[in-house]
């Protein structure tokens, strides 16, 4: 089920966005001109042998020893997808699209706390041009996902300027 086909199932509110297609949670902001804090991030990882999504900001890095902390692992066990297993389990997706609705994939969502300051949050789709933007307090409702702190902001990252960048 595409992640359209869900939220309309859910009857979520949400807006569709469609631009030029990006590579990155940080190019969706560039296209869309919007902050990069609001642009949610989805990183697959593996847990053991359980995978988990974890969403952040996009001006964010996942830090590994604070997030199997969270999941009460060692971190010898928790470690990012291979690209083969991103394929395997979002089958539907374009390749290396990774969405944040683990519900669909039955596979466990994990939130990082830091996302929950913006009121609206975009996420990708099943495609590398396609946007959703939904309120963070209706995805927390839908995907009920485990919330902790486990993103670590890059470093030179503005997060109020990331989708504002202009190529000249």
């Amino acid at each position: 089920m595409y992640t359209i086909e869900y939220l309309r199932s859910r009857r979520v509110w949400f807006q569709e966005l469609l631009h030029s297609p990006a590579s990155s949670a940080t190019k969706h902001a560039h296209h869309l001109h919007v902050p990069g804090r609001m642009v949610a991030k989805t990183v697959l990882v593996k847990a053991g042998e359980e995978f988990r999504l974890a969403v952040l900001s996009c001006t964010s890095r996942i830090d590994l020893a604070r997030f199997s902390a969270l999941l009460g692992r060692p971190e010898s066990e928790v470690r990012l997808a291979t690209a083969d297993e991103l394929t395997a389990i979002f089958a539907d997706c374009e390749p290396g699209v990774v969405p944040p609705f683990g519900k669909l994939y039955k596979v466990a969502t994990v939130l990082d706390v830091g996302l929950l300051d913006q009121p609206e949050l975009i996420f990708v789709g099943n495609m590398r041009h396609e946007g959703l933007r939904l309120r963070a307090a209706d995805y927390v409702t839908i995907e009920e996902p485990l919330i902790g702190s486990f993103a670590r902001k890059i470093a030179g990252a503005n997060p109020a300027s990331v989708g504002d960048r202009r190529v000249g």
